[in-house]
């Protein structure tokens, strides 16, 4: 969807026409005299040379790779970790909820960033920033210092996160559905390889799960490179362009003429508000709040399953290669699937029978994780893994739900930035209820009933709505 786009004739405040899928180029709407726009300048990405979006592509990847790692590799070697640092259940907890915390902190920062420095320039901080974090947390000799290292890498994590869909909505924008689910794919990759081999490869390597942790920051360092080049260029960097023509002399009596020009006005603002994405009133949009419950509360399952997932198997009687396998089953389900969803969203008049469907399987991986983790923990793996897959769907969403390229950025920060901080409680209460009850069958039934709102939550952002008709 162009920023140019306008509502279809005849379209009321509060009726909206049908969205236009995502991945399809739309032809714009005409403009009135003197206030048109070139397409190149609403739409950069169709005009940006050819190498430039190859090049943001590779970039696109590299950091998506990396966007979980940080993540995973510390839930594969949980119990390492506290047993080094002398942790407890609660503080175990507040670690595994600090991405979240991050998250929401930095969320809110990335488009102003992005409005001074660009888009490109403020993920290549954020690379950096995960490298040094993810270099030097394993060097920590206490569990403040761990936390504070920790975040600093996952605060290039969280400003790099919510620009992914700026960037694709700005260098892409015939191409939005296709280019979420291929970093999706990438960020469901990185996530399950870190999951996977972290912990045969910290065996391998004989240090301690110090060396193992730290490995990935050579990953990392590897995401820098393609942004470099692309730190100077401005063409994804959100915009609020105010130039328009100057209004012509109304003609009639004065009183006509000034019932036309306060006419003119008003339209002129509802334009100006759409196309710099709502002149901060977001908060007033229920799809946007819908939006940001539905991303908080698939964060928080998210996050539990990165987080205590393998300890779950662990104390179940499983190996800790066995748990860590298990927990890289349930990321890869997002590879295959992450590149399917995003497409086949942005063609559906609504998105609520794809949450409902993503919750269900949440729902029935939770019953066997429950009942019997360690009877047939590869379908309760796989089957936890399609619910997952819950987070591609909602960046899609958030790509969808906004007519313009500006709106997306104030939407992707809200939403993201507000669902990380109702995400937070969530690991923690987890550890607490595990040191509390002895076991995991209470932290279980608390993840089961958070699937049921999100499941409610998600099939209202999933309405055929944008949420510039909602001021």
């Amino acid at each position: 969807m162009r920023d140019d786009e306008s509502p279809a004739p005849g379209t009321a405040k509060g009726l909206t026409a049908a969205p236009t899928p995502a991945a399809i180029p739309v032809q714009p709407a005409a403009t009135p005299s003197g206030a048109s726009r070139t397409a190149s300048a609403a739409a950069p990405g169709i005009g940006t040379s050819p190498w430039l979006r190859r090049l943001v592509v590779v970039g696109l990847l590299l950091a998506a790779v990396n966007l979980r790692p940080g993540i995973t590799s510390l839930g594969a070697l949980l119990e390492e970790v506290r047993d080094g640092l002398g942790m407890s259940g609660t503080m175990a907890g507040l670690l595994t909820s600090v991405p979240s915390a991050c998250f929401a902190l930095f969320g809110f920062a990335a488009p102003r960033l992005a409005r001074r420095f660009g888009p490109g320039a403020v993920v290549c901080v954020g690379m950096a920033a995960i490298t040094a974090g993810l270099a030097l947390r394993p060097l920590a000799g206490n569990t403040v210092l761990f936390l504070v290292l920790s975040a600093l890498a996952l605060g290039g994590i969280a400003v790099s996160n919510v620009l992914m869909p700026v960037i694709v909505k700005r260098y892409f924008p015939d191409k939005v559905g296709t280019m979420t689910g291929l970093y999706s794919m990438a960020l469901s990759l990185g996530t399950a390889l870190a999951a996977a081999v972290t912990v045969p490869m910290t065996h391998a390597l004989g240090h301690g799960w110090r060396l193992g942790l730290g490995v990935w920051a050579a990953l990392a360092a590897v995401a820098v490179l393609p942004w470099l080049p692309l730190v100077r260029d401005r063409t994804g960097a959100p915009r609020e362009d105010r130039t328009a023509a100057p209004p012509r002399e109304p003609a009639g009596t004065p009183a006509e003429a000034g019932t036309r020009s306060a006419d003119s006005t008003r339209a002129t603002d509802g334009r100006q508000a759409a196309e710099d994405g709502g002149s901060g009133r977001i908060a007033g949009s229920r799809t946007a709040w819908a939006l940001a419950c539905f991303f908080g509360l698939q964060a928080t399952a998210a996050y539990i399953t990165m987080g205590w997932m393998p300890q779950i198997f662990r104390d179940a009687g499983l190996s800790a290669d066995k748990a860590g396998l298990l927990l890289a089953v349930t990321m890869v389900m997002g590879v295959p699937l992450s590149f399917v969803l995003p497409p086949l969203a942005a063609r559906m008049r609504a998105q609520g029978p794809l949450v409902v469907l993503l919750g269900v399987f949440g729902l029935i991986g939770y019953a066997g994780l429950w009942s019997a983790p360690a009877a047939a923990p590869w379908v309760w793996a796989l089957l936890l893994g399609v619910a997952n897959c819950a987070f591609p769907l909602a960046l899609t969403m958030i790509g969808m739900r906004s007519r313009s390229g500006a709106g997306v950025v104030r939407l992707s920060a809200f939403a993201q930035s507000t669902g990380y901080l109702i995400s937070i409680p969530g690991p923690i209460l987890v550890g607490t209820l595990n040191q509390a009850s002895g076991g995991w069958g209470l932290p279980i039934l608390f993840m089961t009933a958070l699937m049921v709102p999100q499941i409610v939550c998600g099939v209202f952002a999933g309405r055929r709505r944008h949420i510039e008709d909602e001021w």
